[in-house]
């Protein structure tokens, strides 16, 4: 007669199963255990069996997820999470950080303003590897076993930890031949005459600006000629004279500086974006978490606002 699993047993055979998964294939999730594929293959088997269900769908040259392994799936990647969480609450936070930490961040941030304090973290904390995922959609923190995102505008996820860190300040950008067109100084209303370029998802048919002296509102009615949703996308658009363009200062200050772009009605700004650290809500997060949560939070105004706004 069968032993019946433990506790303990099922959490290694669960381990295995999320291994298996994000490895690819028994072969792989063996060798990153530092065991063997039919061990693997029994771990699988017994989970399956404890459960009573089918899992994975396996061929020679394919696996795929049941529906109910990717339940299990979530559910697994869930309670793993909380109890890795646990054991390094336990053991006390002076603990070294150590594991994965998966995070999704803008690609536009992603791939420019937090490498420097993705490398301060990886240096302060020599055992743990990051994988830093570049997506501007919304992520699923338990199917995709993320341990956090840095999102940019509004987050309307109430099942989710969002702190606030930063703003993100817009202008509006021209090349010099279009900026010629346009009096000086210009207002709003001097803006309209352009072609445009839009940036999905903050604008497509309309900007709105405030005036940074005394809060005035004023709305722009825009026709884009191009519409994107990559913010270097749009700046190069706006180099080479699309259209003008509203966009993340610290992106265009360089364009500016060098001549290449001009920032028009710059008594004007566009809404800032807010900057947002979003995680899941669990009773406990693993060390690795909370270090880089810290380092974000520290680093967040010197990483987001350009030491001087054009003008």
């Amino acid at each position: 007669m069968t032993k019946p699993a433990t506790t303990a047993d099922r959490f290694e055979l669960m381990e295995t199963f999320v291994r298996i998964v994000d490895a690819g294939n028994l072969s792989a999730a063996a060798a990153q255990l530092g065991t063997t594929q039919p061990t693997v293959s029994r771990r699988l088997q017994a989970l399956e069996r404890s459960l009573g269900v089918r899992l994975l769908r396996r061929s020679t040259h394919s696996m795929t997820l049941t529906e109910d392994g990717q339940r299990c799936l979530e559910r697994a990647r869930e309670l793993l999470a909380s109890w890795h969480a646990f054991e390094a609450d336990l053991r006390g936070a002076g603990d070294e950080p150590e594991g994965t930490l998966r995070v999704i961040a803008p690609h536009a941030f992603g791939q420019q303003q937090l490498v420097a304090p993705l490398a301060e973290y990886l240096a302060r904390h020599p055992r743990v590897n990051v994988e830093w995922l570049l997506h501007d959609r919304r992520p699923d923190f338990i199917a995709e076993g993320i341990d956090c995102a840095i999102q940019v505008g509004e987050v309307d996820d109430p099942a989710v930890v969002a702190i606030r860190i930063a703003e993100v300040p817009r202008i509006v950008v021209a090349a010099p031949a279009l900026a010629a067109r346009l009096p000086s100084p210009q207002a709003p209303a001097d803006l309209a005459a352009l072609p445009w370029l839009a940036l999905r998802p903050y604008y497509r048919t309309e900007v709105a600006l405030t005036a940074m002296d005394d809060g005035r509102e004023a709305r722009v009615a825009i026709v884009p000629r191009m519409t994107t949703d990559s913010l270097y996308a749009l700046r190069t658009a706006a180099v080479a004279g699309v259209g003008a363009a509203v966009a993340s200062a610290w992106l265009m200050a360089g364009e500016i500086a060098h001549g290449r772009l001009v920032h028009l009605a710059p008594q004007w700004r566009a809404a800032p974006l807010p900057v947002w650290l979003v995680y899941p809500q669990a009773r406990f997060y693993p060390a690795r978490l909370r270090r880089f949560l810290d380092v974000i939070r520290t680093s967040a105004t010197a990483t987001f606002m350009p030491q001087q706004l054009p003008r």
